[in-house]
């Protein structure tokens, strides 16, 4: 009986944690550049003396998705897409190089360029700073230009440079902050082919229907182990019913 049980109950457990991941990136459709979580349960044998006897289900990450989002034309200046492979460099919040395809930037209060998660943009020579300007430009190569307050339009200064990387995916690992990083932890060098296009955002890989029907099967699997653990109490009350009845 007590194998039963834990076997209802490991099943339930990780039943919800898939829920918990399957909402994660259901929480995630509408953020630009969103690289959703791959999950799956796999068997697990019961280890320990003698044979394996029991085998219960295991919630285990496999990676992420990097298909590309939908390309969505939003014509702001200060929005970006990746055009094709690639990742935007910027600065996570313990200070250390990582990497996104989430593109619609913004000047902080502070003139710092970062996108709308608050992480500062890498250019040449650490986060770019924008100095106040009438005009801000962002080129195909990363290249940013801009017209000085007061200055008339027609003088241009490229002020820096976004820095673009294009490491193989299998060697980035997302963290908790929703950034990827390389494995090693070391620092993607800057790839002078990656482009992006400009007046456009990158949408998340999420499909929100799929997510939507998984959410739904997870909590049916939920509720089938609930069930299962009830069943188990009835047949440990008959159990013991029928033992003191012969006693």
């Amino acid at each position: 009986m007590d194998r039963f049980a834990y076997l209802a109950m490991t099943g339930a457990k990780h039943s919800l944690q898939a829920q918990q991941h399957n909402n994660h990136n259901l929480a995630n459709v509408n953020t630009p550049g969103f690289r959703q979580d791959l999950d799956q349960l796999v068997s697990q044998p019961v280890r320990g003396p003698g044979y394996d006897s029991r085998v219960y289900s295991v919630e285990t990450s496999v990676g992420h998705d990097f298909r590309p989002g939908s390309i969505m034309t939003t014509g702001r200046d200060m929005d970006v897409a990746m055009a094709g492979d690639g990742w935007i460099a910027v600065q996570g919040l313990d200070g250390n190089e990582a990497y996104t395809r989430r593109g619609d930037l913004r000047i902080s209060s502070l003139g710092v360029l970062e996108n709308g998660a608050g992480h500062p943009v890498m250019g040449d020579a650490g986060p770019v700073a924008i100095p106040p300007a009438d005009k801000v430009e962002i080129g195909q190569d990363g290249t940013i230009s801009i017209v000085p307050a007061g200055q008339p339009a027609e003088q241009m200064v490229v002020l820096d440079r976004i820095k673009l990387v294009n490491p193989p995916v299998q060697e980035l690992g997302k963290g908790d902050d929703g950034l990827f990083r390389l494995g090693d932890g070391g620092i993607a060098p800057a790839d002078g082919a990656a482009r992006l296009t400009s007046g456009a955002l990158e949408g998340s890989n999420v499909n929100s229907v799929e997510a939507l029907v998984n959410m739904i099967d997870h909590a049916r699997q939920f509720e089938t182990y609930v069930k299962l653990l009830n069943k188990a109490e009835e047949n440990d009350s008959a159990s013991s019913s029928l033992l003191r009845s012969q006693g």
